[in-house]
């Protein structure tokens, strides 16, 4: 047990960053909208996510790259090789930059069950103050540049994350065989298809790819630990499946159709189960955005890093203001209540491109021989890697639809 946790690392900052608040936000509305009845969604999408995060893994410890670096080492054409980077510079320098403001903002919002004054008047502009803590905290982590640091941060934060929500779940008292029967004998309700998409895809992120594939490195030396690595992504990644699917239990528990996000969940919890539950939930709503706050710029950092081929540094200046940049910009939008909808609506018409394009990439490379040699893909994995390219595909599709037709 003991190894176990000595191991535990990466895994766990790819957890922390796809329970965020937007992940929260949707197991809170299937929960009060179906139920227990798409738990099984939740339980299909984490082995797509382990599925995906393994061969991320394989392809930094037995290759000794990243994702990026892959891409621009394995495309042989230079037209397709300079489109495929602008393409995930696109979806995921400026989308972590759009989407940072949320991973605050749910911080925030955490905070705010427990912290009723949030705001200050500074002459005629309002602004959140836990925003700033929230930046601040995450600041500091990222700024001292030390990998162990960030990732033992991180770690407390999902265990704070996991106890939460778990606690909170159990507290609820559900009917567990009819969450047993969710979670493992699937059916569709009437209006669930656009539930099912959502709920995978808030969690198979395109970014946790290029962010594990490079975390990896940092912890690991080569093909020898890809075992230690393997563990660490299913402790971590199960556990993550076990919070998301915690959170929908605390929703289907609460029938009030008046709750938007895991805020109204915790305030609508209070009268039923006391203030104990609240505060359990409030402070695992903390622990996912401000988790999330602090992943979204380091992937963004590390994709650019691979992208451009900079020095291989945490301290490094570029890596330093790529990661400035994304937090910097989440704080301006969260403290004043901007919503830049136009880059937000751009941040999602990029990602549904990248993710089938990412996911195609990656089950082709890690079969190529000259890649990975004998750790190249194996007949099960493939046949699973297609079917999630294909469930990507359907993402991508579903995400540009809902931009373009709002459908």
């Amino acid at each position: 047990m003991k190894n176990i946790f000595k191991n535990i690392g990466p895994g766990a900052l790819i957890a922390a960053a796809f329970i965020g608040p937007g992940t929260v936000t949707v197991c809170v509305l299937t929960g009060v909208e179906f139920g227990f009845t798409l738990l099984w969604a939740m339980v299909l999408s984490i082995i797509a996510t382990i599925v995906l995060q393994e061969m991320a893994i394989r392809l930094g410890l037995v290759y000794g790259k990243g994702l990026a670096e892959a891409v621009r080492s394995e495309i042989p054409l230079k037209t397709v090789r300079i489109v495929a980077i602008l393409l995930i510079l696109s979806a995921i320098l400026i989308g972590n930059a759009a989407y940072e403001a949320g991973n605050i903002s749910g911080g925030m919002l955490g905070l705010e069950t427990i912290f009723t004054e949030s705001t200050v008047l500074i002459g005629s502009l309002e602004l959140n103050y836990l925003s700033m803590l929230i930046a601040g905290i995450a600041f500091i982590l990222l700024f001292i540049g030390n990998y162990k640091v960030i990732e033992r941060s991180l770690v407390v934060l999902v265990i704070l994350m996991s106890i939460s929500f778990l606690v909170t779940a159990i507290v609820t008292n559900p009917n567990w065989i009819e969450v047993l029967k969710g979670m493992f004998m699937p059916s569709i309700p009437k209006e669930g298809v656009l539930a099912i998409i959502a709920l995978v895809g808030t969690t198979v992120v395109p970014y946790n790819l290029f962010l594990h594939a490079s975390l990896v490195k940092e912890k690991w030396n080569g093909k020898e630990e890809l075992q230690a690595a393997r563990t660490d992504l299913y402790v971590s990644i199960i556990l993550g499946g076990l919070v998301s699917i915690a959170i929908i239990i605390c929703a289907a528990s609460i029938k009030n159709s008046e709750i938007s996000n895991a805020a109204d969940l915790a305030k609508s919890i209070e009268p039923l189960f006391g203030s104990f539950a609240k505060y359990f939930l409030s402070i695992g709503l903390f622990a996912a955005g401000i988790s999330s706050a602090i992943t979204a710029p380091l992937a963004a950092a590390y994709v650019a890093r691979g992208c451009f081929d900079w020095e291989l540094s945490l301290k490094s200046k570029k890596f330093r203001a790529v990661w400035m940049l994304v937090l910097l910009t989440g704080v301006i939008f969260s403290s004043v209540g901007f919503k830049p909808i136009e880059v937000i609506q751009f941040a999602q018409v990029a990602n549904g491109i990248l993710l089938p394009v990412i996911a195609g990439f990656l089950v082709w490379v890690v079969n190529k021989e000259s890649v990975l040699g004998t750790y190249k893909n194996n007949k099960a994995q493939n046949a699973i890697g297609i079917i999630i390219v294909l469930i990507a595909l359907v993402l991508g599709l579903r995400s540009l639809s809902k931009v373009f037709f709002d459908v």
